[in-house]
């Protein structure tokens, strides 16, 4: 019996370790930081880079490359995007991942996006150090 428990102990600290190392962003952003969390788990992303540049992930859990790729668009697109993901589930947030030095009326205009459109967006930042 304590082989057995051996087996289990050593599958627990395997599936801890190994989910550490799933990298929780598609690209480099600087995120501002946040004393607050949310419990929310966003699967889409929306990454707005320093450099102005705006990207969307569908489905950062898919199993495809093809839901995990982050795609290059612009604004008209992006609304295409979080509407189709609007349509498969109407309730699950989008991540808004904003550098912290992207101009801030671009952050709100893209919350604003969503926002007019019925679809939920939380702003991801890192926690206070």
């Amino acid at each position: 019996m304590s082989s057995m428990t051996d087996v289990v102990f050593l599958l627990l600290i395997f599936f801890m370790v190994t989910s550490t190392f799933i990298i929780p962003s598609a690209m480099e952003v600087d995120l501002p930081q946040s004393a607050s969390t949310t419990e929310l788990r966003p699967v889409s992303e929306v990454y707005l880079d320093s450099a102005g540049n705006c990207f969307f992930v569908a489905d950062r859990n898919d199993s495809t490359t093809a839901g995990r790729a982050r795609v290059s668009v612009d604004r008209d697109r992006l609304l295409a995007s979080l509407l189709l993901v609007r349509s498969n589930d109407s309730t699950r947030p989008v991540a808004l991942y904003a550098d912290r030095h992207v101009d801030y009326g671009e952050v709100v205009e893209v919350l604003d996006l969503a926002s007019s459109h019925g679809i939920r967006m939380v702003l991801a930042t890192k926690p206070t150090e």
